[in-house]
């Protein structure tokens, strides 16, 4: 027995109106929130680019210095004496030995990132591995067959 085929999936014009508000509402929502403030630590990090550098494979540790000179050590703003306490607790707690990534921004002095770095290879904290965070120096493609 054949059943008769009377129903059409669209019996009128197709109406642009709903899809069009759902668009423009999503726009809205879209441009409000890219006004909104992201959270996190605005720096200026542009970083050197290098060639040839080793890369490290051993653990590590990052510390971020902003351009007034805050520090900044797993996600807080620390001080000098919580980043030595911090960072001895991260040696002891470390299975081999660890490098520390300074992260700084561009404005920060040479003598600032000296003093880090002996801060960190102080007796009582240990860490002997600590280098620069650099960018890799990009490389065109078509250059170099």
């Amino acid at each position: 027995m054949k059943f008769p085929r009377s129903a059409k999936i669209l019996r009128s014009q197709f109406d642009v109106a709903p899809f069009a508000a759902v668009f423009f509402t999503l726009l809205i929502f879209l441009l409000l929130a890219a006004l909104l403030p992201v959270p996190g630590l605005r720096m200026s990090l542009t970083p050197p680019t290098a060639t040839d550098l080793p890369g490290v494979n051993r653990p590590v540790i990052a510390l971020a210095v902003d351009s007034q000179n805050r520090l900044y050590f797993e996600n807080e703003i620390v001080t000098e004496a919580v980043l030595k306490t911090s960072l001895a607790a991260a040696v002891k707690g470390a299975h081999e030995p660890l490098t520390l990534v300074l992260h700084a921004d561009k404005s920060v002095s040479y003598e600032e990132l000296t003093h880090l770095a002996l801060l960190a290879r102080a007796p009582e904290i240990g860490i002997t591995n600590i280098v620069l965070a650099t960018l890799p120096r990009f490389v065109d493609a078509a250059a170099h067959p």
